[in-house]
């Protein structure tokens, strides 16, 4: 008998919120009792957190990784981190993001590697650095939104406008 709850990360754009997208996927999350991963700031990631913890009775939690840095002896996180609808916010000590996403010291690591599986949703170079450390580690991604916002993610992930298709996905990545 399984009793992890599993957590499932949805990736995308720190500015744009893509609501018609993130909304019903978060809600799904919720209600099927996983917990929900982001990278605990604003656009894509804040719409998903909020959609999420607005289910009633939901059993998981809303986790986010915090890009911060310590400066002069003292933690800061990143201006804006975390989210205010992320109930579990994990905080660290790793301050690069977008184009440095892969590097050692990008908090993108933990993302991928936290959540059993992943969505991402239309984003910049950050999400794309996200999608090229889950192929790097293995781990199952899909990409959900518009076929044409993704040119710039790796060739190799699927792409799918389909919430069904995405929910399905996410059902055989987590048995």
């Amino acid at each position: 008998m399984r009793t992890r709850r599993e957590v499932i990360g949805v990736m995308g754009s720190g500015t744009e919120e893509h609501r018609a997208w993130v909304e019903p996927l978060a809600r799904w999350i919720a209600m099927r009792g996983f917990h929900l991963l982001t990278g605990a700031g604003g656009g894509v990631m804040g719409a998903a957190a909020e959609a999420f913890v607005a289910v009633e009775g939901r059993a998981g939690l809303s986790l986010g990784i915090v890009p911060g840095a310590v400066e002069d002896g003292t933690w800061r996180p990143k201006p804006g981190y975390p989210h205010a609808s992320v109930e579990l916010p994990i905080l660290t000590h790793l301050p690069l993001s977008g184009e440095q996403g892969t590097e050692p010291m990008s908090r993108n690591h933990l993302n991928v590697l936290t959540a059993r599986a992943l969505v991402a949703l239309p984003g910049g170079a950050g999400t794309v650095s996200e999608a090229v450390l889950a192929l790097r580690y293995g781990r199952p991604l899909i990409l959900h939104g518009p076929r044409e916002a993704f040119h710039a993610f790796p060739a190799e992930l699927e792409r799918t406008e389909s919430l069904e298709r995405v929910c399905a996905f996410l059902e055989a990545a987590v048995r």
